[in-house]
């Protein structure tokens, strides 16, 4: 049974039920800031401590602008839909990086392998030449950086841009990927980097 099966299937089961099959949309919250006299839920620091149990892959997120390359270390890098295929990206509200990359408009995701914890590093830094000494190529659809030695890359034009606290969510619709059949990924997992063992 296909989704249009199962979906026809669902709403034959509510409305047997005498359950209602639409249902208003609830309001949308209003958006705010957190005032300097309100004090966080949970302490930053145990916050950090404890989503650090979280591992995941690193990536480094690029753009091309008139500028010229740039782009930032993002751990916060998920996919998000199959169809359309879209991914997604959080970066601080903060970063320097952003601007440049909402400018142009498009991006890449670079993920990084086991071997690349120092280039990492060198796009984790604020203010810095990123590039100075990088290797890299313009990804087919959209021109932004492709890194060399990434075994794998996700090629986005940006579609829309929600806020989430002091971050920004970025979702993107994927252009063209690629990837490596070898190699294992850099990891981070509770502030260092690592690698699969068996």
């Amino acid at each position: 049974m296909g989704h249009a099966g199962m979906a026809a299937t669902v709403v034959r089961h509510l409305r047997a039920a005498g359950s209602p099959t639409a249902v208003e949309p609830l309001p949308r919250p209003a958006l705010r800031a957190v005032r300097e006299d309100e004090r966080p839920p949970v302490d930053p620091g145990e916050f950090r401590r404890v989503l650090g149990h979280f591992a995941s892959g690193v990536t480094i997120v690029t753009a091309l602008d008139a500028d010229g390359p740039t782009g930032f270390a993002c751990q916060s890098f998920a996919s998000l839909s199959l169809d359309p295929p879209l991914v997604a990206f959080m970066v601080a509200r903060t970063s320097t990086t952003w601007p440049r990359i909402a400018a142009a408009g498009t991006f890449c995701v670079n993920v990084l392998g086991a071997g690349q914890g120092e280039l990492c590093r060198s796009f984790a830094v604020s203010g810095a030449d990123k590039f100075a000494g990088v290797a890299w190529d313009p990804a087919p659809a959209t021109g932004s950086p492709r890194l060399a030695g990434a075994p794998a890359w996700i090629d986005c034009a940006i579609t829309t841009v929600h806020t989430g606290g002091d971050h920004l969510i970025v979702v993107g619709r994927v252009e063209g990927l690629d990837a490596t059949e070898s190699g294992d990924p850099l990891l981070f997992h509770r502030g260092r980097f690592g690698r699969f063992s068996e």
